[in-house]
């Protein structure tokens, strides 16, 4: 069995103690954005699974978009990424 080689690790555990590895982050022509699927870039990310560089040209994200699914989950954990519940987190 061969191995791509990349560019830092190829896995790593969360504080929850699942691991996250890159075979677990969504396909790269994504285009339906779940909650679930925002949550595994995020933490692949905060983690430092996969480079935000490389998350924003992998998927076609734009800066902003990252920045607010990283401050939803912060905020508001995965409850924030959910499409729904927007409006009731927004307001004051």
């Amino acid at each position: 069995m061969y191995l791509k080689k990349v560019d830092g690790p190829r896995s790593i555990t969360l504080p929850d103690g699942t691991i996250l590895t890159r075979a677990d982050l969504p396909p790269a022509e994504t285009r339906r954005w779940v909650a679930s699927r925002k949550a595994i870039i995020v933490n692949a990310v905060s983690h430092g699974l996969i480079t935000r560089s490389e998350v924003l040209e992998r998927y076609d994200l734009s800066d902003e978009e990252l920045d607010i699914w990283t401050h939803a989950v912060q905020k508001h954990g995965l409850a924030g990424l959910k499409v729904t519940a927007i409006q009731k987190f927004r307001q004051p």
